[in-house]
């Protein structure tokens, strides 16, 4: 997929997440030189890779080790927690609405309001959306991961959380319509299968990736499908219309993740065993 990568951060952090961290692997610490290989096959250049991993570090999600010559980086604990909290939401599985809401509201000083603007930001990375200035709802089971936010944010103190029923006036499904816009998710839903579903048939009719393409292709593929976790934090079936896209797009992205995983997962584990040699 001949696409540029905008944001290398992003990229990294993503595949931290779905070949190491997911994967389970007993080393969760790469090679510099081996994450620059990975990375050139999306065109960044090794020179941006290394700055990337260098404001990755500063901000508190990777972490550098050296053997011997070589620098290895892994996730931080801070980084684990993240990649736990958004991969339910990307490779399921699917958890049926217990009919709660979580809520968060905050009264942060305008003296520290860039602590807010943070917690703002990690609430929607989160998935949860604002019912008003300062009133944050999600329908998942979210609060542990509101509260790190508040708490990285400096601002524990200054927030409340409760889990509930809404009591009306307006029904769950206009509480749901109101805080998020499902035209625009569905839309985006909508481009991504239009995207992913030729390609998918594609492999399946024989016309099948090398390695080293398929390594791309899944990357991209869940760069992309990972979007979703920050417009949709699971809403709920019942509440969404019928023939919901999100439905079709979830069951596209986990049919062709698995078409993908082995080819990737090899061209993966040879680069990084080359840059492990001899360094354990």
């Amino acid at each position: 997929m001949n696409r540029p990568v905008t944001r290398p951060n992003s990229f990294i952090f993503g595949l931290f997440g779905d070949f190491i961290h997911r994967a389970g692997r007993p080393d969760d610490a790469i090679w510099i030189g081996s994450l620059a290989r990975l990375m050139a096959t999306f065109g960044i250049s090794e020179a941006a890779v290394r700055q990337a991993v260098s404001r990755m570090s500063r901000q508190g999600w990777l972490q550098a080790t050296r053997r011997g010559s070589r620098a290895f980086y892994a996730v931080t604990e801070h980084g684990r927690r993240r990649i736990e909290q958004v991969s339910p939401r990307v490779y399921g599985p699917v958890v049926e609405w217990d009919g709660r809401w979580r809520m968060l509201t905050y009264s942060v000083s305008e003296t520290t309001r860039e602590r807010r603007d943070r917690l703002r930001k990690d609430l929607s990375v989160l998935g949860w959306a604002p019912l008003s200035a300062s009133t944050w709802i999600s329908p998942a089971d979210a609060l542990e991961g509101a509260r790190e936010a508040a708490e990285s944010a400096g601002v524990l103190a200054e927030i409340d959380l409760f889990a509930g029923a809404y009591c009306g006036p307006r029904s769950d499904r206009e509480l749901l319509e109101r805080c998020w816009d499902l035209s625009a998710i569905a839309r985006a839903y909508g481009e991504f299968v239009e995207r992913y579903r030729p390609r998918f048939e594609r492999e399946c009719a024989g016309a099948g990736l090398d390695d080293e393409a398929a390594f791309v292709e899944r990357l991209w593929l869940v760069h992309d499908f990972r979007k979703f976790a920050y417009i949709d934090p699971g809403l709920p079936s019942e509440l969404l219309p019928a023939h919901w896209h999100g439905n079709v797009a979830a069951a596209l992205f986990r049919e062709y993740y698995a078409r993908l995983a082995k080819k990737s997962t090899r061209f993966f584990e040879g680069v990084t065993a080359l840059g492990n040699v001899g360094h354990t």
